[in-house]
């Protein structure tokens, strides 16, 4: 793997990088698809070609979701989850975390391991059981095992936090046959500035390739989130990648480009779809704009829609009329709509197209506005624009 940060925005921290992994070579920040073992929820190999290239070759798979089923050394022996799920090309992200619903179980890890949710229950995966997933998935980057605790819990608890996940840093790398050339530390540490920085300082002595700034999305505040995220950032060296879980919200991820973040990985897209929201927010027209030095005043924005309401029942219009996605491309909001409400798994399917494709335009957008140097102007005017519309819908 090789990184380089390309562009630094300003005096500030949002920065536009380069990742080389093999063959493949995407452009930051960028975005992780999420997957269920393996696949994006509601996207086949065949439908992920039409997503812009090469930004969706980025895929989050979960070890931990492939504890029931194919055993790990049958994985193996077809190849690696390259081969088994057909995607050569992509590059595979593994990570061991619960779903966003979920809360981490604090009390349920201990010191030999941390405890995750499968469809059979808690179970407790410890160093050698999560690196033996490791090696019969041959993924082609992977964060090390991690206790992550919510916001509220004790200092008592973060120090412990901190300190089982250094060791389980430490014990993944020893397992690994590559010395963790191809690994991602994860920076826990809760609420607490001083653990949170203890433990980037901490990990950044040993030979990683990028860090995975956990434990986010779980009870911290806005203010809290952000100042946590500078003072991490502070303590990583600047060469290598930072990729963070959860923040998923397009004010969040405009928040974590802007503390130096590269990688993001959320659930945000699953959400949308499950819900049967399609992002309609004007992606390309803010790209003109910005390479244009031009910025729309009107302070209108129009982030998503339900496509479930009865208003779109007669809407033969596209989602958006600029989008060149599949769904945008060959289906009205009204066959969106229908879809939905007689419960066909078709909707779900053209969701996931569009608001994939959306969201990777988005980023792509981010990545202009630090080239161009306006990265702090586009984030005011997203946020501002935001607001607006929030404050005209309760009114």
């Amino acid at each position: 793997m090789r990184f380089a940060v390309t562009k630094v925005c300003g005096g500030g921290k949002a920065r536009a990088g380069a990742l080389h992994i093999g063959g493949s070579g995407i452009e930051t920040p960028a975005l992780l698809l999420s997957t269920r073992k393996g696949l994006p929820a509601f996207v086949s190999c065949d439908l992920l070609a039409s997503l812009p290239l090469p930004d969706s070759l980025l895929l989050h798979v979960c070890p931990t979701h492939f504890m029931e089923g194919p055993p790990s050394k049958t994985i193996s022996n077809i190849g690696g989850l390259h081969r088994m799920l057909g995607l050569p090309d992509h590059i595979l992200v593994a990570a061991a975390s619960d779903s966003i619903e979920s809360l981490p179980a604090s009390e349920a890890s201990n010191k030999f391991g941390a405890s995750f949710e499968t469809p059979s229950g808690r179970r407790l995966v410890k160093p050698s059981d999560y690196m033996e997933l490791i090696s019969c998935m041959k993924p082609n980057l992977w964060a090390s095992l991690a206790d992550e605790v919510p916001a509220w819990v004790t200092e008592k608890r973060n120090k412990i936090s901190v300190g089982r996940t250094l060791r389980w840093l430490d014990a993944c790398i020893a397992l690994d046959p590559d010395s963790g050339t191809n690994t991602f530390a994860v920076v826990v540490g809760g609420s607490s500035i001083e653990q949170r920085k203890l433990c980037a300082t901490e990990v950044s002595k040993r030979n990683v390739s990028g860090f995975w700034i956990g434990g986010f999305g779980f009870g911290e505040s806005m203010e809290e989130r952000c100042n946590l995220l500078n003072e991490v950032t502070e303590c990583l060296p600047p060469e290598k990648p930072r990729l963070v879980s959860r923040l998923g919200l397009p004010e969040e991820v405009l928040e974590g480009v802007a503390a130096g973040i590269d990688l993001f990985d959320s659930t945000y897209i699953n959400q949308l779809t499950m819900g049967g929201f399609a992002l309609i927010f004007p992606v390309d027209t803010v790209q003109r704009e910005m390479l244009n030095g031009v910025f729309n005043k009107s302070g209108a924005d129009y982030t998503k829609i339900n496509l479930r309401a009865t208003t779109y029942r007669k809407d033969t219009s596209r989602l958006v009329d600029s989008c060149s996605c599949f769904t945008c491309q060959n289906h009205t909001r009204a066959y969106l709509n229908h879809l939905l409400n007689v419960h066909e798994m078709l909707a779900q399917i053209l969701l996931e197209i569009h608001n994939t494709h959306h969201y990777l335009c988005f980023f792509r957008s981010i990545r202009d506005a630090i080239k161009v140097g306006e990265f702090d102007l586009f984030r005011q005017q997203f946020v501002q624009n935001r607001r607006a519309h929030v404050t005209a819908a309760v009114l």
